[in-house]
């Protein structure tokens, strides 16, 4: 078993430069970093690479819900729902500080588009008791009948008139992007992972039986080669890029699927809990998920056969969103009230059957290569464990007899993520630090104790990040500190939700991030304000796309030179 190691990325490529690693991972996100994790803790020597940042394609971009999916009850997978239920139980127990318990509402509508009939409803009834079968009685929680002004306690902007009744039943929500961080850490903290974003494979060596030998990555302009035994795929919609690399031509196995969401101001829907509403003339629903101040609606799911690398909100999505939500409440919320968009694409697995893409599949597939490269594809974001210690078998399983005194099975399923420990104690926190330590112990767990003492030493620190939104700046330094983030955008977008809970005022408080973390990056003051202003940037073009009104700057004025405006 190798011992703990650094979070370091000038460390960790060292090491994937001077050293020799069993497994190699190749992508940062929730996949990856669980296989990085699950392979490292069965001791075998392990390396994780990440084009970008981790998590920065769909895995911080997903519905933050680690749920069963009572959809896929209608479908027939009944065990994948049972399995995804069973994973939710492990995260809820592994991840306390970032997997919580959220109730959920189905409002059940009369009229045109009601969408539930009473026979309808009976049959939702049903599927609401193999739901608590399959799972949701782990937690505790039993699914309930409401009458009308009980769903109203719950979410006022129901449209009274209307409602009939509702279900209330749970599951639980995740920050996606510290979830993938957490992962990522523990492997390299806990159990000896190299770990490094802003490294990209370029090539493999392989020996002169077709064994790969030698991964050729990408990291600051320089070709680094990582001696290695076997390769894991776990790249998502990227999948066949790599693919491509080891067998020498595309597979085309990946059939990407968007999923938008957007956030608008919480008091337009106060919803105290999350519900699932249906899409007018769509056999589809939408979440409604409250996050602080903020509530976030999503999400689509559509064909996507545009760029992989930055997959945009458009007009149709929002349009399709807000049809939802104004359906289901009489707030009547429009573009303007939109503080922020995100797109996702979910790397679902090509079947022969056509179809819609919210019709196939989210089932994993484990595929090996006789070269040593085990590719792992679709499945979904709470399933991910599971995920990871089939593609690890996998690997296991190729290297053979060479490895026999690490082939155990995955020891994940009961591993606690860092943060985990000293979490209850810290929430427990009372006194004027108490909100701060209660807002920092549900994103750091036991680990916040070293923010607190950063705000204890230098109290600005503890001053708001973005005004308006509940992160403080000690959160940006200890980012680029302690969790590898290397720009504004890493900080903004993932490190904290900033972008998604507002994008504009992120945008604001660009320049006071660059000038935060630059220090610590040792980023000049050009290379600061070169960062800020491709962030200012990247917002101002996201929201255009969506065809959402911008605030007027000299951000703008450039988007606009450059759209040929």
């Amino acid at each position: 078993m190798i011992g703990p190691g650094w979070f370091d990325r000038a460390a960790a490529l060292r090491r994937l430069a001077d050293g020799h690693v069993d497994v190699l991972v190749v992508g940062g996100g929730v996949t990856g970093a669980g296989c990085a994790l699950d392979a490292a803790a069965r001791g075998f020597r392990t390396g994780l690479v990440e084009r970008d940042d981790f998590g920065s394609g769909t895995s911080s971009k997903s519905s933050k819900l680690v749920h069963g999916g009572l959809r896929y009850l209608q479908q027939g997978e009944l065990r994948l729902v049972y399995e995804a239920l069973h994973e939710r139980q492990r995260l809820t127990r592994n991840a306390p500080h970032l997997v919580k318990v959220l109730p959920f509402l189905i409002p059940m509508f009369t009229g045109r588009d009601g969408v539930l009939n009473p026979k309808l409803a009976r049959a939702l009834g049903s599927a609401m008791w193999m739901y608590d079968l399959t799972g949701g009685a782990r937690i505790g929680k039993l699914h309930e009948r409401l009458s009308v002004d009980e769903a109203l306690a719950h979410m006022p902007t129901l449209p009274r008139e209307r409602l009939h009744s509702a279900y209330l039943y749970y599951d639980a929500q995740a920050d996606d992007a510290r979830l993938t961080l957490a992962l990522a850490r523990t492997a390299a903290l806990e159990h000896g992972a190299a770990v490094a974003n802003g490294t990209r494979l370029v090539g493999l060596d392989k020996d002169p039986s077709g064994r790969v030998r030698a991964a050729r990555v990408e990291a600051d302009g320089e070709i680094v080669e990582v001696s290695c035994s076997a390769v894991v795929n776990a790249t998502g919609v990227w999948a066949d890029e790599v693919r491509s690399i080891d067998e020498g031509q595309d597979p085309d196995s990946i059939r990407p699927a968007k999923g938008v969401h957007i956030t608008v101001p919480w008091d337009l829907v106060r919803n105290d809990i999350a519900a699932v509403v249906p899409v007018p003339r769509d056999k589809r629903s939408v979440f409604v998920v409250p996050w602080g101040s903020s509530t976030y609606i999503g999400t689509t799911d559509t064909d996507h056969d545009g760029s992989l690398d930055d997959p945009l909100c458009t007009p149709e999505d929002v349009q399709y969103l807000l049809r939802a939500i104004n359906f289901s409440t009489t707030g009547g919320i429009t573009e303007a009230d939109i503080t922020g968009t995100w797109a996702g694409l979910r790397p679902l697995v090509k079947s022969a059957a056509t179809g819609r893409t919210a019709d196939l599949s989210r089932r994993h597939r484990v595929a090996p290569s006789a070269s040593g490269v085990v590719t792992i594809t679709g499945g979904k974001l709470t399933t991910y464990r599971e995920m990871a210690a089939d593609t690890v078998d996998a690997v296991a399983g190729y290297l053979g007899e060479r490895f026999d005194l690490r082939r155990g099975r995955s020891r994940t399923s009961r591993l606690p993520l860092r943060g985990a420990d000293g979490y209850e104690s810290l929430k427990a926190t009372t006194g004027e630090a108490g909100a701060l330590a209660a807002h920092l112990a549900d994103r750091y767990g036991g680990e916040a104790h070293t923010l607190l003492a950063m705000v204890h030493t230098d109290p600005s620190l503890g001053d708001p990040l973005v005004p308006g939104l509940p992160y403080v700046r000690a959160e940006a330094v200890f980012a680029a500190r302690y969790e590898m983030a290397r720009s504004v955008d890493d900080v903004l977008s993932r490190r904290t939700r900033a972008r998604l809970l507002d994008a504009e005022a992120s945008a604001a408080a660009a320049g006071d991030v660059a000038a935060l973390i630059g220090p610590v990056l040792g980023l000049s003051a050009q290379e600061q304000t070169a960062q800020a202003e491709a962030y200012r940037r990247s917002v101002a073009r996201e929201r255009a796309t969506a065809g959402l009104p911008t605030a007027a700057g000299p951000a703008d004025a450039a988007l606009d030179q450059a759209l040929g405006a």
